[in-house]
C-alpha cells in the first residue's frame, strides 16, 4: 500500500470515474486503473462497485476512503513539519474567498502578501459559502475566507475582522434624511437584497427577522448578485439597499451623502479566516492572517458593534 494509491482511490471515489480521475491527477488511465486493482488486491476487498454507473463505493470501500483521507492528510503533514523547521513558507496555497469580500478585501492585502511570500503559489477562487466549506472538508482548499459562524466543528474560524452594515438610501426614501437608522426603520419590502446562495443576504435577514415580508404587496421583486446593481437601482428611487462598510469606501464623492450609519452597536458580521481543523499548512495561514490583520483592520475600527450571524446568532463585541 503506497500515498500514491491511496490519492488515486480517492480521485475515484470523487470524480466516479477512472478516466476524469487519471486527468485529476496527472497519469494515464491504464495506470490509476492498475494501481488501484493492485490496492484491491492486496486488501482482498473491492473498494468500488464497477457494475454501477457512475462508480459507486462498497460499504467497506466507503470506511477505507474515509481512512485514506486521514493517511493523505497526515502525509502531508510531514512536509509541513520540515517546511516549518526550515523556515521555509511557500507552495501552492488554495484560499476560497466569498463574492461580497472578494472586490474589496483582496486588493487591499494581496499586493504585499505576494511580495513578502513570493515562494508561495496562491491560487484564489470566488466561492459561495456553501461551496467553500464543501471544498475545505474534502480537501481541494487549503483555507476560506467567509462570514461566520458557519457552525460546522470540522472548521476552525479565526476572526479578522468585523464589518459594519451601511444603509444606502436614496433621496427619494423616507428613512433620506435620517442621520442615523436603527433596525425598526426598516422594511424589508423595501430593502433591495442580493440573490439566494450569498450568505450578506442571510446577514440582512437576520437584521431584518422581526419583520414580517409580504412579497405579494410589493410592486415587483428583485434579487441581484452584485451591489453595483442594487445601488444604480437604488439611484433609480426603487427602494433602499444595505452594504458593507470596506465596499462604502469606493463610493464615489457625489454618492457618499446616500450611506447612512445605524445607530450603536453597528450591525456587523464577523469575517473570519476558515481552515480544516487538520490544519495543514498553518505556517501559511498564519502568514495570511497577520498579513490581512495588519491591513484591514487599520482600515476598519468600530467596536462598538454587534454581530449579526447568517446563522441567525447574536452576539457582542
Amino acid at each position: 500500500m503506497t500515498i500514491t494509491q491511496l490519492k488515486y482511490v480517492l480521485a475515484v471515489a470523487e470524480y466516479k470515474n477512472f478516466t476524469k480521475a487519471s486527468e485529476k491527477v496527472f497519469v494515464t488511465q491504464p495506470t490509476l486503473s492498475m494501481q488501484v486493482q493492485k490496492l484491491e488486491e492486496e486488501l482482498n476487498v473491492k473498494i468500488f462497485d464497477r457494475t454501477k454507473k457512475p462508480i459507486k463505493l462498497t460499504p467497506v470501500g466507503e470506511k477505507i476512503i474515509e481512512q485514506a483521507k486521514n493517511i493523505v492528510n497526515e502525509s502531508v503533514r510531514i512536509q509541513d513539519i520540515v517546511d516549518q523547521q526550515k523556515g521555509f513558507v511557500g507552495g501552492e496555497f488554495k484560499l476560497g474567498i466569498i463574492p461580497t469580500v472578494m472586490p474589496t478585501l483582496l486588493p487591499m492585502f494581496l499586493n504585499n502578501f505576494v511580495k513578502k511570500y513570493p515562494k508561495i503559489n496562491l491560487k484564489i477562487e470566488e466561492l459561495h459559502t456553501d461551496v467553500i466549506v464543501d471544498k475545505l472538508i474534502d480537501g481541494h482548499l487549503d483555507a476560506g475566507i467567509a462570514a461566520t459562524p458557519l457552525g460546522n466543528e470540522k472548521i476552525i474560524e479565526k476572526p479578522i475582522y468585523y464589518e459594519p452594515f451601511m444603509a444606502y438610501i436614496p433621496e427619494s426614501h423616507r428613512l433620506f434624511n435620517q442621520k442615523e437608522i436603527v433596525v425598526d426603520d426598516l422594511d424589508v419590502d423595501e430593502v433591495l437584497l442580493l440573490e439566494d446562495g450569498h450568505c450578506f443576504k442571510d446577514n440582512i435577514l437576520n437584521l431584518c427577522k422581526s419583520v414580517q415580508n409580504h412579497p405579494d404587496q410589493k410592486r415587483f421583486y428583485l434579487e441581484s448578485g452584485s451591489f453595483e446593481t442594487l445601488i444604480k437601482l437604488s439611484d433609480e428611487g426603487l427602494g433602499m439597499t444595505l452594504l458593507p462598510y470596506l465596499h462604502t469606501l469606493d463610493l464615489k464623492d457625489e454618492k457618499q451623502k446616500y450611506v447612512k450609519f445605524f445607530k450603536k452597536p453597528y450591525p456587523s458580521r464577523e469575517i473570519s479566516l476558515v481552515h480544516h481543523k487538520n490544519e495543514l499548512k498553518s505556517h501559511i495561514i498564519k502568514a495570511l492572517q497577520e498579513s490581512i490583520n495588519s491591513i484591514v483592520r487599520a482600515a476598519i475600527q468600530f467596536q462598538d458593534i454587534e454581530i449579526i450571524s447568517p446563522l441567525n446568532q447574536f452576539k457582542q463585541k
